[in-house]
């Protein structure tokens, strides 16, 4: 079964200083015609943080569109063509003040493929050391540790709900 859909034109009708969302005509394997809504993303890098074998950094911070602060693993966006390795390294040293000296690659994830082009790359790191925080202008956010143990209470309680924190809890984690 043929499940590719051909783009007939795309119209971008709205570009941010982070996403650009394009409303696409498509023409489904059936034949018949439909429209899209696509969301570009540069994607981005999620950092599963080992401070020691059992316990992980975490950040808090406010999300302004679920006008509630929630606690995830340190992220962050790429930049236009930066490399996510150099951005994990950058990213976990922006949020949580850590320079790691061991970086595994976890693979990537889709934020949510039925409308977005995010694309979030996710590792895991250990032997953390301290080097000073310093987040992006306008970024407020407390790093916090917890033991892995506790982490997996978290979430079934759900006070860690954050999507890429969950994925890389997942493939970074012995389960």
């Amino acid at each position: 079964m043929n499940f590719e859909e051909k783009t007939l034109s795309s119209e971008c009708v709205y570009e941010g200083r982070i996403i650009k969302v394009c409303r696409d005509e498509v023409e489904l394997s059936t034949g018949k015609k439909s429209f899209r809504e696509v969301v570009h993303h540069s994607g981005g890098v999620v950092i599963l943080a080992f401070k020691d074998e059992n316990t992980l950094l975490f950040v808090k911070q406010f999300r302004y569109p679920l006008k509630a602060t929630i606690l995830e693993l340190p992220a962050g966006k790429l930049e236009k063509d930066e490399d996510p390795d150099l951005a994990a390294v950058r990213e976990l040293e922006e949020e949580t003040g850590y320079r790691a000296k061991n970086w595994q690659k976890l693979g990537y994830i889709f934020t949510s493929a039925g409308y977005s082009t995010e694309k979030l790359y996710l590792y895991k790191a250990s032997g953390l050391e301290f080097a000073g925080a310093h987040p992006d202008d306008g970024e407020i956010l407390k790093t916090l540790e917890f033991k892995v143990n506790d982490v997996y209470n978290m979430i079934k309680s759900g006070e860690i709900s954050d999507a890429k924190t969950l994925c890389a809890i997942l493939k970074g984690l012995k389960l």
